[in-house]
């Protein structure tokens, strides 16, 4: 009911043009029904190295007719990232109450910059009009799985045997280090896993270093599988769709999270390090019921399921909620 009020209503994303920030924008914006346009942002070198306690460039225009920002305003306005928070501030400024803002992530800003906040449960932040959810939003949306798993069928995972195991391969970053002896263990354990018949579908990321991917390689050479090699078409969203169960690296919360909108067993890979954030965000997905340790040496393909994970409907849901809420107010019929 709440849904249906809102589908079909304008949305502006303000974009700062990275893929990831725009994924999670969207995925909202699409749970919630809305006809959206993307508004990338060309902030100054400033407003770059400053952002987001600066104003928007004055060469952005904003609020002039004839800029990329100007009226009629939209019913709802979502940003991600520090960059993108100036100029939801603007729009909170000229627009009003006509446009509901949305922000997600946490880029360090007063919580009245905007109408609502999505912030990762593990970030801690809290706050009225903050809304916190155990993975991030993406596209993956149940439908869109579905469909994919009607529509697509890559060539590719038919010549290796079922259960197909999606391999997920993260790399170094500020937070974990995959060590010789990580590169090892997992390229052992995924070796144990392809010895039971098990068919690995592995991709890599641009994180990933070329010593793992040659380790995986070598030690599954006897074993039916397929390595993307970053040619053609990205099989990702097929192996969202059509894997019975996911090997994934614990270094990226995106990487570890997507696939729980599927139900379907995941695996966690732990190389050196982590962090207290990690650590909360995996013991979440773990008390959840998604994840579970992946041994050095995997005896059995254990089988479990979970309630899917989809957080895009769970930060619409509360988005129409506190908009209705707002627009009820507004007409007086709060109370009634």
């Amino acid at each position: 009911m709440l849904l249906a009020a809102v589908r079909g209503r304008s949305g502006w994303i303000i974009s700062d043009g990275k893929a990831g920030h725009e994924a999670q924008c969207r995925g909202v914006f699409e749970a919630l029904g809305l006809s959206y346009e993307i508004k990338r942002i060309s902030p100054g070198r400033l407003q770059r190295a400053l952002a987001p306690y600066v104003p928007v460039a004055r060469s952005e225009q904003f609020g002039t007719p004839g800029s990329a920002f100007a009226p009629p305003w939209p019913d709802f306005a979502i940003a991600a990232g520090r960059l993108t928070a100036p100029y939801i501030r603007a729009l909170k400024q000229h627009a009003g109450r006509a446009t509901y803002t949305i922000i997600l992530q946490d880029p360090k800003v007063p919580l009245s910059t905007a109408d609502l906040f999505w912030m990762p449960e593990h970030d801690l932040r809290r706050g009225a009009n903050v809304v916190t959810t155990i993975v991030a939003p993406h596209r993956f949306s149940p439908a869109r799985l579905a469909d994919l798993r009607a529509t697509a069928h890559p060539a590719a995972f038919l010549t290796v045997p079922r259960p197909w195991v999606a391999v997920l391969l993260g790399g170094d970053g500020s937070s974990y280090n995959f060590t010789p002896d990580d590169q090892a263990r997992l390229a052992g354990a995924l070796q144990s896993i392809a010895a039971q018949g098990a068919g690995l579908l592995i991709t890599p990321s641009r994180r990933t270093a070329p010593s793992l991917m040659s380790a995986i390689a070598e030690a599954t050479a006897d074993y039916p599988r397929f390595v993307w090699d970053g040619t053609g078409e990205n099989p990702y969203p097929a192996m969202l769709a059509h894997a019975d169960r996911f090997v994934v690296t614990a270094d990226s919360v995106n990487m570890c999270g997507e696939p729980a909108v599927t139900g379907r067993p995941i695996h966690l890979f732990s190389p050196s390090g982590g962090s207290a954030k990690f650590q909360r965000f995996h013991n979440a997905l773990a008390r959840h019921g998604a994840t579970r340790p992946l041994p050095d040496m995997v005896m059995t393909l254990d089988d479990w399921s979970y309630p899917p994970l989809y957080a895009a409907a769970d930060i619409a849901r509360a988005i129409a909620e506190r908009w209705e809420r707002r627009r009820a107010m507004l007409s007086g019929r709060a109370g009634t």
